[in-house]
């Protein structure tokens, strides 16, 4: 359970769905993803925008294999700051942290920044593009939650806890929400709610809780359709995340002209 050092607010960089492949010349729908997040990597880079860590929110790799991952550490390592990381539908959670691990890059369950938590909750379900969290989970998320009953919490995953408009997508989204909100519920601590999986910006909120997901690293989706549609007209991005010292969440998403 890494603890960073404290300061009034803390600032975050969502990555997701960058679907590494064990060829770095291959394509998602016409777009070389490694090339695609070396270049956000590199907007990152740049930025003024200084963050405290990185969360990669799934789906790292498009097919899981060593190799992929191999490729997608070569692209992380030159990011200066600490990465965590989740396993999405594409992703083979043992690979993924075997390899993450020899790399230094972690695969937690909590980390404490300051009077934050950040609960990385896994939603892999074998056999499934949709996803889950285990009864263990929830249980360890209720008892955290207590525990540290005067810090605020964020909670990321990869699968979207919500319908997000699009019937093909909402097909392969959580499978319990009912029980990940009945753990939150009237839980003043919990801020926010962050995932990846749909390749999109999306923004809502719900009884004080910010609810948010971000552009893929490489191909997006279009909204609000019945099938997949891949969206020409976005581009690639991450989301900046500020956690203020007083339970605010200021975030921005940022988009990359490859």
């Amino acid at each position: 359970m890494p603890e960073l050092s404290e300061k009034n607010s803390v600032n975050i960089i969502q990555l997701t769905d960058s679907h590494i492949f064990p060829d770095t010349s291959e394509e998602f729908d016409g777009i070389n993803t490694a090339s695609s997040l070396e270049t956000v990597i590199q907007h990152i880079n740049a930025s003024a925008y200084q963050p405290d860590l990185i969360l990669m929110t799934g789906d790292l790799v498009h097919e899981p294999s060593v190799p992929a991952y191999n490729n997608l550490v070569s692209k992380l390592k030159k990011l200066g700051w600490p990465v965590f990381c989740l396993a999405g539908n594409h992703d083979d959670p043992d690979i993924m942290r075997h390899e993450l691990a020899k790399a230094g890059i972690a695969n937690c369950k909590l980390i404490i920044l300051n009077k934050w938590i950040i609960f990385m909750l896994d939603t892999f379900l074998p056999g499934s593009h949709s996803g889950k969290i285990s009864k263990t989970l929830l249980e360890l998320l209720g008892r955290t939650l207590r525990q540290y009953n005067n810090h605020y919490a964020l909670v990321c995953l990869h699968h979207p806890p919500i319908s997000v408009g699009s019937a093909w997508m909402d097909r392969m989204g959580l499978k319990n929400p009912d029980a990940l909100f009945s753990v939150i519920k009237g839980n003043k601590q919990v801020k926010g709610i962050l995932w990846g999986h749909i390749h999109q910006e999306f923004y809502s909120e719900h009884k004080g809780i910010q609810l948010m997901s971000s552009p893929s690293t490489c191909v997006q989706f279009l909204p609000c359709t019945d099938h997949y549609v891949k969206d020409e007209t976005s581009l690639p991005g991450y989301r900046q995340i500020t956690l203020t010292g007083n339970g605010k969440i200021n975030t921005l998403v940022v988009r990359v002209n490859l």
